[in-house]
C-alpha cells in the first residue's frame, strides 16, 4: 500500500516517515515518467518561443492569471482594472493560497513572487502526480498508477501544470484529500479539502467528495442497524473532518462578501469578470453558433470533446469508481461545463478532473507494454507541441 496515508488502519499517523519513504520509492517510476513528459513540454516550449522571438519564462510566469496572482502576492487585495466597456476586473476573484505561498517563498529566498509561483507549480505538480500514482495503484495496481500520472502530464493543456497558475497546487491538495477519504483519514481529508478551498473556487468539489462519502458511509451503517454514535466511533475523525473541509472555501467567500458589503460579494466579483453559472446555457449557445456558422469543424470537434469527457466519466462510474472519486470528478466536470465566461478556459478548468483519466489508465495498464508506451509517446509528443503552440498564441486566460 502506498501514499501518505496508511489505508484502513485507524489511529495511525497520516505522515509516518518510514511509510512515506517507502511510498516515495514505490512512486519513483511514476514521478520519473511525469517529470520526463513535463520536461519535454518545457524544452519544446523553449525552442518554439525562441523561434517566435518570445521568452518561454515570461510565458510561464508573467501572463494572464499569473500576473494577477503575483500582484496579490506583492500588493494584497484591492486592485481592480476598469475596461473600456465599463467592466470591472478585481483581484478579489483570485483565491489566496497561491499568492500566500508566492509571498512566503519569495521572502525566504532570492526568487521573485512570479518565479516562486512557478516553483510552487512545479513542486506541487509532482505532489499531484504522486497522489495520482497512489490512487491508481490502490485501485488497479502499480502500472495503472504510473499510467494515471503519465496521462495527466500528457494532457493537451498539460503545460498549465508548469505555469505560475493554481491548477497544480489545487490538484495536489484535492487528489491527496480524496486519497485520504479513500483510506479513512478523515481529519487529513478535511484539512486538505480546506486548503484546496483556499486555492480555487472548484474547491467545493473536494468538500462535496468529503461530505457525500461521509454521509453515504453513515447511512449504510445506519441501514445495517448500527447506531449513529457507534458508526461515528467506527470512523475516527469523520465528524471533525467534515467540519474542517468547507472552512477554506467558505471563509474566503464570506470574507469577500464582508469586504464588498454583500453576502453574494464573491459572485458579484466573478460576474464582473463575465463568469458565473447558468446551467450550461451559454456554453451550449456557443457550441451551436460554432456548428451553425463557418466554424462548423471547430464546433463539431468541441462537441466531440464534450461527449468524450462525459463518456469517460460515465465509463469510470460503471467500472465501479469509488464514491469520493466519482463525486469529485463529476463535480469538477459539472462546474466546468455549466460555467459561463471565456470558453477557451474550459480545458484548463477540467485539468484537475483526474478521475476522468482512470478508465484510460486501466486500459494502458492492461495493454502490452509496447502498445502502451507507443500510445503514451504519441500523447506526450502531441501535448508538447500543442502546449508550445498554445502559449505562443492565444494561451490560457
Amino acid at each position: 500500500m502506498n501514499g501518505l496515508a496508511s489505508a484502513g488502519v485507524p489511529g495511525r499517523p497520516l505522515c509516518d516517515a518510514p511509510a512515506v519513504r517507502a511510498a516515495l520509492r514505490a512512486a519513483a517510476p511514476a514521478l520519473a515518467a511525469f517529470a520526463a513528459i513535463r520536461l519535454l513540454g518545457l524544452v519544446v516550449l523553449a525552442v518554439w518561443s525562441t523561434v517566435n522571438g518570445k521568452d518561454w519564462h515570461t510565458l510561464l510566469t508573467a501572463r494572464w492569471d499569473a500576473l494577477w496572482y503575483t500582484r496579490v502576492a506583492e500588493q494584497g487585495y484591492g486592485y481592480a482594472v476598469q475596461l473600456p466597456n465599463g467592466d470591472m476586473h478585481s483581484n478579489l476573484a483570485f483565491f489566496p493560497l497561491l499568492p500566500w505561498l508566492e509571498r512566503g517563498l519569495s521572502a525566504l529566498s532570492p526568487l521573485s513572487p512570479a518565479d516562486a509561483g512557478m516553483v510552487v507549480a512545479w513542486l506541487t505538480s509532482l505532489a499531484a502526480a504522486w497522489a495520482l500514482y497512489a490512487t491508481g495503484e490502490r485501485l488497479h495496481g502499480p502500472r495503472a498508477g504510473i499510467a494515471l500520472a503519465a496521462l495527466w502530464a500528457a494532457l493537451p493543456v498539460g503545460i498549465v501544470q508548469s505555469m505560475a497558475y493554481s491548477e497544480s497546487l489545487f490538484t495536489a491538495l484535492a487528489a491527496w484529500a480524496v486519497y485520504a477519504v479513500l483510506s479513512g483519514r478523515w481529519i487529513g481529508a478535511g484539512v486538505l479539502a480546506s486548503l484546496a478551498g483556499l486555492t480555487r473556487p472548484v474547491g467545493a468539489a473536494v468538500v462535496a467528495a468529503v461530505w457525500l462519502t461521509a454521509a453515504v458511509t453513515l447511512w449504510r451503517q445506519r441501514a445495517g442497524g448500527v447506531p449513529l454514535r457507534a458508526a461515528l466511533r467506527a470512523h475516527p475523525g469523520m465528524l471533525p473532518g467534515m467540519l474542517l473541509a468547507p472552512l477554506g472555501w467558505c471563509g474566503f467567500f464570506l470574507w469577500v462578501g464582508a469586504r464588498q458589503g454583500s453576502f453574494t460579494g464573491y459572485l458579484d466579483v466573478q460576474g464582473d469578470w463575465g463568469n458565473g453559472f447558468d446551467g450550461g446555457i451559454a456554453f451550449g449557445t456557443f457550441i451551436w453558433h460554432q456548428l451553425s456558422g463557418p466554424t462548423f469543424a471547430a464546433g463539431l470537434a468541441l462537441l466531440v470533446g464534450v461527449a468524450l469527457v462525459v463518456w469517460l466519466y460515465v465509463h469510470g462510474v460503471r467500472q465501479g469508481q469509488p464514491l469520493p472519486l466519482a463525486v469529485y470528478g463529476g463535480t469538477v466536470l459539472l462546474l466546468a461545463l455549466t460555467a459561463k465566461g471565456y470558453f477557451g478556459s474550459k480545458p484548463r478548468l477540467m485539468l484537475p478532473a483526474y478521475p476522468l483519466l482512470l478508465p484510460l489508465a486501466v486500459g494502458l495498464a492492461r495493454a502490452r507494454p509496447v502498445r502502451a508506451w507507443l500510445a503514451l509517446g504519441l500523447l506526450t509528443a502531441g501535448s508538447a507541441v500543442y502546449g508550445a503552440f498554445w502559449l505562443n498564441g492565444s494561451g490560457p486566460p
